[in-house]
């Protein structure tokens, strides 16, 4: 096992294989909704008609019902937030709870399935203050 190990404030070791600065930089997302792993760049969902950061489920919820998706009531999986187009449409978007916990995957199947209203991106520091400034 080649890498360096890692402390975190809770006492738990976690190995970097691959180290970067970033990796020892980045413990915490810089806001929920960036989906980072160890050593990589967190990454964000980008509304790209009013080039819009996507920060909550609100506004996710907002946007997806403006393209006519709709939120799929599901008593068997409470740990899932679900969205259909319609009731003869197969298209459906699993999402987790927490939107804290959204990661580049649950992205991209936003993306794919809404290809040009989105798009996933890196979230930088210079991107920061310009994305933030809308």
């Amino acid at each position: 096992m080649s890498g360096v190990w890692i402390f975190g404030k809770n006492g738990v070791a976690r190995l970097i294989s691959y180290p970067t600065r970033e990796s020892f930089e980045q413990t915490e997302p810089p806001y929920p909704g960036t989906a980072t792993a160890p050593g990589a760049r967190p990454r964000v969902l980008v509304y790209l008609p009013a080039n819009q950061i996507i920060r909550s489920y609100a506004e996710l919820e907002q946007r997806l019902g403006e393209l006519g998706w709709t939120r799929y009531p599901n008593s068997d999986r409470p740990d899932l937030l679900q969205f259909h187009r319609s009731d003869a449409s197969s298209h459906l978007i699993s999402l987790p709870v927490n939107f804290a916990t959204l990661k580049p995957l649950h992205m991209y199947d936003i993306v794919v399935k809404n290809r040009s209203f989105f798009q996933v991106c890196d979230y930088s520091i210079s991107d920061k203050t310009e994305l933030d400034n809308e």
